[in-house]
């Protein structure tokens, strides 16, 4: 408890002036709208297009997008909150933070999942319409929501146990260190991130080696799949890096304590913001038949 009352402390005493606050807000609220904005017109594609329905890749990447569009979402109304109230119940906090972590570890999970999908269509093709299907697709998506689930609300449940009923009704500064702020809670969340990262890492070099060693002999499509495979990394890269902001964010106070506020918004637009901004660019820009459908799309947005 005591690192999480040092955060709040530390953001107390060094909170940003009018001018410094209103300029990170319009950026945060741009990027939010931006970001959305182009993800609602990659999902109505999805939707406007039969093409789309049958085919698991897009199924998982329209989950993705989906995905994103809460996470962003969720994390800019706790950034503003933070500036307009400071401090916000624990009870509307804490589930806030539940809906957030939920989408931020769902991404790395289905990155490995639409690695694992490409996988499988270039080096297994023949057996890809027999283990790629919609419902076996459907049933993944089910199996990371329950596996992100069962990682977060285990620190619901060990804080309902051990505070006292007051805290709820509290007001506090809505970081998850501060509502789930038990010393196991903390311990539990690095282990878990830990098995995380080995898993999903593993599974992105497993299929890219797997695939690059299949273009080297096959066709163009190899190639590109290999393509996509490394931007999938590096999109995991990014999500991936959230792991070690609590870590990251412990140095920063020690460092710089007087702009410990500044550190907190470098971290927010890294690790949350920036992995959210590729996934446009992987799909809706570089699978031609998105972008074919996509265009399609625009030109009609345009022309109304």
């Amino acid at each position: 408890m005591s690192a999480s009352y040092t955060n709040e402390t530390v953001v107390v005493n060094y909170r940003d002036a009018f001018p410094k606050a209103m300029v990170k807000n319009v950026i945060v609220v741009v990027f939010c709208i931006s970001i959305n904005y182009i993800n609602v017109a990659l999902l109505q594609t999805f939707c406007k297009q039969q093409i789309f329905y049958m085919n698991p890749r897009y199924i998982l990447f329209f989950h993705l997008v989906l995905n994103d569009m809460i996470q962003v979402t969720l994390t800019v109304i706790l950034f503003i909150s933070s500036y307009i109230f400071f401090q916000i119940n624990v009870s509307v906090c804490c589930v806030l933070i539940l809906l957030a972590l939920f989408a931020t570890e769902n991404t790395p999970l289905n990155l490995a999942c639409m690695a694992v999908e490409c996988y499988i269509a270039i080096c297994i093709p023949l057996r890809h319409v027999q283990i790629c299907t919609v419902k076996r697709t459907l049933m993944l998506i089910g199996l990371i929501w329950m596996t992100s689930m069962l990682s977060v609300l285990p620190d619901l449940f060990i804080t309902l146990a051990i505070e006292p009923l007051d805290f709820y009704n509290s007001r506090v500064f809505c970081l998850r260190e501060t509502v789930f702020r038990n010393p196991h809670i903390i311990k539990k969340r690095d282990i878990t991130y830990i098995v995380y990262l080995v898993i999903v890492w593993f599974i992105i070099f497993f299929t890219y080696f797997k695939i690059l060693f299949t273009a080297k002999a096959a066709s163009q499509d190899a190639t590109k799949a290999r393509n996509t495979i490394i931007l999938h990394g590096f999109q995991v890269l990014l999500c991936m890096s959230i792991y070690a902001e609590p870590l990251l964010r412990q140095v920063l106070q020690q460092w710089f304590p007087q702009n410990y506020s500044d550190s907190l918004f470098a971290c927010y637009i890294l690790f949350q913001i920036l992995p959210r901004a590729i996934s446009p660019i992987v799909y809706g820009v570089r699978d031609k038949t998105y972008r074919k459908y996509l265009k399609r799309y625009l030109l009609c947005k345009m022309s109304l």
